[in-house]
């Protein structure tokens, strides 16, 4: 694949420092990566592992907001 771009390389193949942005949880059996948000809530950024029939549920659509309760599990 070619790409034609006026941006220096260095640009181009820049990361933003975005890893301690996002976090991933686990609800319902989804690992998903989410942006946390002030009183426990996310917002959903990407599903990780889930079943193919996910994708298709409104509920875990990227961008949209859950509320969660945080555990500490022994």
């Amino acid at each position: 694949m070619t790409h034609y771009t006026i941006l220096p390389e260095e640009a181009y193949w820049e990361q933003p420092e975005v890893a301690g942005m996002y976090n991933e949880i686990e609800v319902g059996g989804i690992l998903m990566q989410v942006r946390m948000e002030p009183g426990n809530r996310a917002t959903i950024i990407r599903l990780l592992r889930c079943d193919l029939n996910d994708y298709l549920n409104p509920a875990y659509a990227p961008g949209r907001q859950i509320v969660f309760l945080p555990m500490l599990l022994k």
